[in-house]
């Protein structure tokens, strides 16, 4: 081999060891720069709140304080340590915090899906598959706890298809990310869940012999995988708790996030979904059954809830990854074999001249923008009034739950839907969107409500319109208060 051309191995090497750093700096600045469409999701107001509430007392909620309508009800919060970063960067950069912690999240997910993938794929179709990825997420990339988990479930389903494609079992030095993934978001038994069909493909080809000590020894990792997801502050309960919003029923088919994809008009997904039948066909692959378990899972996911298209973007390459590229006709070049300290070198320097850019970058942004929550989540004028009046029991939107939280107005409902079950937020929703109209006054009734504040656009406002003992006070483009004519009366007559 020639030294010229032993040098060009080297220096692409070099070259591919920051193919996933620049990756993820490009990935941070495209965020950072649209970091309001971060802030669009009124979740992230009682999630801060709860992360302030932890930081203040140095303890974690066991029951609900929040609202007045589940008040002492026992919940548990499975994205703590989430709440506690979130808060933290916003008491020290105000929104710029959360939008900055969020941005760094889809960086590092991205560089990791892309070191991940650059072991069996070249460098182009991995940078391919990661920006993919990451505009297929664009509907659900917010300032909240999944988008930091997102790097986390990224190496963990890594780490189990790098050990099935090696036929070992995943080694136990890798068990804290799931303890991490634990305690930043309940999405972590997706991880526990996984085990079991990634040990399938690594036992798949294996004779019987060996099959049975390889399958012994995933089962092992898997009952590892279950303690670790245990060390958290609220032990197993942070199973129980991670697996109470799958128990909704009916209710996931109304929460948007949780709907099933809607392909009533073409879609990113359902290019997706045409891409991935087009590249099994051109490429003539030949999966094995758990593979195919694997994708179609996935896709499942995909189909039955929009929340879980992500998994699908990031995890099925990860699951095609390996027979991908032994199609490939491209050499492969060593991208992670032994360097000189030179070498190594040049290639950290380059790494951190890459932060440096970013943060530098992020200083000179800061500096002329501010970052402001979406007004459509967040009823400003209207929330004033309702407290210059001191109303106590408000019938809020679904939508506007977090901002109340975050001005300490206890709220009828919020997002945390798993608190408030099945039947009340189910009976809600077709109170204030005309599908039960009947039930809107005897909710009203039954928990004593002294004002309401919907959604401007909504037909709850127009029902109340004609709802005898309520008034329409105040109107904007966002929210829209009644009250009952008696609290006018009230609010009318002057203290003596």
């Amino acid at each position: 081999m020639s030294l010229s051309f032993t040098n060009s191995i080297a220096v692409q090497s070099r070259a591919r060891a920051l193919v996933p750093l620049c990756v993820g700096a490009g990935a941070y600045l495209f965020f950072l720069t649209i970091g309001d469409t971060l802030l669009q999701d009124s979740d992230s107001f009682w999630q801060i709140k709860i992360g302030q509430w932890i930081l203040d007392h140095h303890a974690l909620p066991y029951a609900d304080i929040y609202s007045f309508t589940r008040l002492g009800e026992p919940w548990i919060s499975t994205s703590w340590l989430s709440q506690i970063l979130f808060a933290a960067s916003y008491a020290q950069w105000d929104w710029a915090g959360p939008v900055i912690l969020t941005a760094l999240a889809i960086a590092t997910s991205a560089a990791i899906f892309v070191y991940l993938l650059d072991a069996h794929l070249e460098i182009p179709r991995s940078v391919l598959f990661a920006m993919l990825a990451v505009t297929l997420s664009l509907h659900h990339i917010l300032a909240r706890p999944h988008i930091l988990a997102l790097p986390v479930m990224i190496a963990w389903v890594g780490v189990l298809m790098h050990a099935a494609d090696r036929k070992v079992a995943p080694s136990w030095v890798w068990l804290p990310l799931m303890s991490l993934w634990a305690n930043l978001h309940g999405g972590f038994v997706l991880g526990l869940a996984l085990i079991g069909p990634i040990a399938l493909e690594a036992i798949w080809t294996l004779d019987s012999g060996k099959q049975v000590r390889l399958l012994a020894r995933w089962f092992l990792f898997g009952v590892g995988a279950m303690a670790a997801a245990c060390v958290t502050p609220y032990g197993w309960r942070t199973l129980l708790g991670a697996t109470n919003i799958l128990n909704l029923g009916e209710l996931l088919s109304v929460i948007s996030e949780w709907m099933p994809a809607n392909f009533a008009s073409f879609s990113g997904f359902e290019g997706a979904i045409f891409g991935l039948i087009a590249i099994g066909l051109f490429r003539g692959l030949t999966l094995s059954p758990p593979r195919i378990l694997l994708v179609l899972l996935f896709t499942w996911m995909g189909l039955t809830h929009v929340r879980s298209i992500e998994a699908f973007a990031f995890l099925v390459p990860l699951v095609l990854a390996k027979p991908l590229g032994e199609k490939s006709p491209l050499p492969q070049i060593d991208a992670h074999g032994s360097e000189s300290w030179p070498a190594r070198y040049v290639t950290v320097t380059g790494a951190l001249m890459i932060a440096a850019a970013a943060w530098t970058s992020t200083s000179i942004y800061m500096s002329h923008h501010r970052f402001t929550f979406t007004m459509d989540q967040t009823p400003v004028a209207a929330v004033d009034l309702l407290q210059q009046r001191k109303v106590q029991r408000i019938f809020n939107a679904y939508q506007f739950g977090g901002y109340l939280i975050s001005r300490n107005v206890p709220v009828f409902v919020d997002g945390r839907a798993e608190l408030y079950g099945e039947k009340f937020v189910m009976d809600f929703f077709k109170a204030t969107e005309g599908k039960k109209p009947e039930l809107l006054p005897r909710l009203l009734d039954e928990y004593k409500i002294d004002a309401t504040l919907l959604v401007a656009d909504a037909p709850g406002p127009q029902i109340l319109d004609h709802l005898k003992g309520w008034k329409r006070i105040y109107a904007d483009h966002i929210a829209v208060i009644h009250v009952r004519e008696s609290s006018e009366s009230a609010a009318a007559t002057p203290s003596k």
